[in-house]
């Protein structure tokens, strides 16, 4: 005799199966949403939401919004610049972008 009524073991493991298919897409879900949040606020300035442009000056690359004239630096960066400021670059760099700025006007 032939029942179609599933076994116990059967309906554990369809409900588990089900189960691992929801945490996957939970997960995947949660992945897509953090990629997203991410890519919308990359190279974006955090005081107007300008999009910032990457200057170097003596190898060390800055964060310039053109919209309010914010200026960003990384932590790896700024710590290199004054790790091997022995001979003034801080200074110097500081300097040389402080004059690129004087020339723009003010918004």
């Amino acid at each position: 005799m032939t029942t179609d009524k599933p076994s116990k073991n059967e309906e554990e493991y369809f409900v588990r199966l089900e189960s691992e298919r929801i945490e996957r897409k939970r997960r995947e879900r949660a992945r897509l949403t953090e990629d997203a949040e991410h890519h919308s606020h990359y190279m974006r300035c955090p005081k107007c939401g300008g999009h910032l442009e990457t200057l170097e000056f003596h190898r060390v690359q800055v964060e310039r919004c053109p919209d309010c004239h914010g200026l960003w630096v990384d932590h790896g960066e700024i710590d290199a610049v004054v790790g091997h400021d022995d001979k003034g670059l801080f200074t110097r760099v500081l300097g040389e972008f402080m004059s690129s700025l004087r020339g723009m006007k003010r918004k």
